[in-house]
């Protein structure tokens, strides 16, 4: 029969997991993805990803590719088949057949995540938003983000461990806004959400530029500061790494 690669659209609440990326003594999405196309094809399953989200960290728009012989079980079908079988805190969403050579990490071209934060203490927001008690400018934020987009070193807003060859990343948008969360409870509280899209982050990348927000929203970092703040390439002058449960990979584009 002839081999065929399947590419799947993931969502998952990253609570319960010790991140994406299959590890030898913790839980994992890619452990439980593994599993469930196991146990559906009746044979041992590996998946390919597009990015390696931390723990805690949660996901609308993960990708993931496995290669199998050409299935009874429809392409389409697939989601509906998987969702019997995977945890309730994860779901495929899409599943398309694609090139023998095609790679969900190399072969992306851009990579949206969003970061939430509320600042007044409402527990029915905890789960997906990262609280900051006290009132944040979000004018300054606004100002701050745009400094972000373009092609620069981001080595000050790398955490240590990361494995990058090279900490030059481009970022194509970077934007805040505030909203209010509105829930089957009613109106729970105002969120402000970071959304950036690039071609690819670092380690941590993404909650050290919400961090750094987050100290312009609170008056400790002017936002005309961001460009010697990258120029300076010095990592203890950027805001705090937030939490990972604030962050969510949104959409891989190809």
């Amino acid at each position: 029969m002839k081999l065929v690669q399947i590419l799947l659209t993931v969502a998952y609440d990253g609570t319960n997991y010790a991140g994406w990326q299959r590890q030898e003594n913790a839980i994992t999405v890619q452990e439980k993805v593994e599993a469930a196309l196991s146990a559906l094809y009746s044979h041992d399953i590996k998946v390919r990803a597009a990015s390696r989200t931390d723990a805690g960290v949660h996901a609308l728009g993960q990708h993931a590719s496995f290669f199998v012989d050409e299935s009874k079980i429809p392409v389409d079908k697939i989601p509906l088949a998987l969702l019997g079988i995977l945890p309730p805190d994860i779901a495929v969403t899409k599943a398309e057949i694609v090139s023998e050579d095609f790679h969900p990490q190399y072969d992306a071209k851009q990579k949206t995540y969003v970061y939430k934060i509320h600042t007044v203490a409402i527990p029915l927001l905890n789960r997906f938003s990262a609280f900051v008690p006290r009132e944040l400018d979000i004018y300054a934020m606004k100002e701050a983000a745009g400094f972000f987009v373009g092609r620069h070193d981001f080595v000050a807003f790398c955490a240590t461990g990361g494995s990058a060859k090279t900490t030059v990343r481009e970022v194509f948008s970077c934007a805040v806004c505030e909203y209010e969360d509105i829930t089957s409870l009613g109106r729970v509280g105002n969120i402000i959400q970071l959304e950036i899209t690039g071609g690819g982050f670092l380690y941590n990348m993404v909650r050290i530029i919400a961090g750094t927000l987050v100290y312009v929203g609170m008056g400790k970092i002017p936002p005309k500061a961001v460009p010697d703040i990258i120029a300076s390439k010095d990592r203890t002058k950027a805001g705090k790494t937030m939490p990972p449960h604030g962050l969510v990979l949104v959409e891989v584009e190809y």
